[in-house]
């Protein structure tokens, strides 16, 4: 398999609140020079919609290639194309359910499912909750297939002064998982912290 001269990493975005994570994925991605390859659900145009002021147009600029969500032809449909791996974010329980259950109705879950199966990281950024114990149980199922479930928590330690601060160290802790260092991260023992006395 011929190596590519970038790393690449796949980039879903589903139609779960907290479309800003994936657009800032996208940017860290330009600043680590990672080739980025977006799969934008028909959902996930509405919550851009919502949540930003940004056109699908805008969104996908960010993007260093673009995929449409129904062209399960895309070569990130294929194990043969060397990736990094793959990252939703965010992640709805819709598209969890459905890479758990190895259905592959989409591109965006057809992805994932190809991650999976070639062993590569697939991250996924579940924002939902409560939750009941059949999204648990999916969860579990997911680990259990080699997925990290990683939900975008706040890091309070990280003393966050703005929403965008906030996106942007889950982000970067997301990407850790791809062995990817970006910048805005701060880290206990070396911004922060460590805590001192006794606990």
């Amino acid at each position: 398999m011929t190596k590519p001269e970038r790393p690449r990493l796949v980039v879903g975005v589903s139609g779960a609140s907290g479309v800003a994570y994936g657009l800032r994925v996208l940017d860290a991605c330009r600043e680590l020079s990672v080739e980025s390859h977006l799969i934008f659900s028909k959902a996930a145009a509405l919550t851009l919609a919502q949540e930003t002021d940004l056109s699908i147009a805008q969104a996908q600029a960010r993007a260093d290639v673009i995929h449409k969500v129904g062209d399960v032809g895309a070569s990130v449909a294929s194990g043969s194309f060397p990736t990094l791996g793959m990252i939703i974010a965010p992640c709805s329980v819709r598209t969890m359910s459905e890479i758990a259950t190895g259905v592959t109705s989409s591109l965006l879950t057809r992805a994932a499912d190809v991650t999976l199966k070639e062993r590569r990281p697939l991250v996924l950024m579940v924002r939902e909750t409560p939750l009941h114990l059949g999204h648990l149980r999916t969860m579990v199922r997911l680990a259990e297939m080699g997925a990290i479930i990683a939900p975008p928590l706040p890091a309070f330690y990280a003393k966050p002064a703005t929403l965008e601060e906030m996106v942007d160290q889950s982000v970067g802790r997301a990407l850790d998982l791809f062995g990817l260092s970006w910048r805005p991260v701060k880290r206990w023992g070396q911004d922060v912290g460590p805590l001192t006395g006794d606990a």
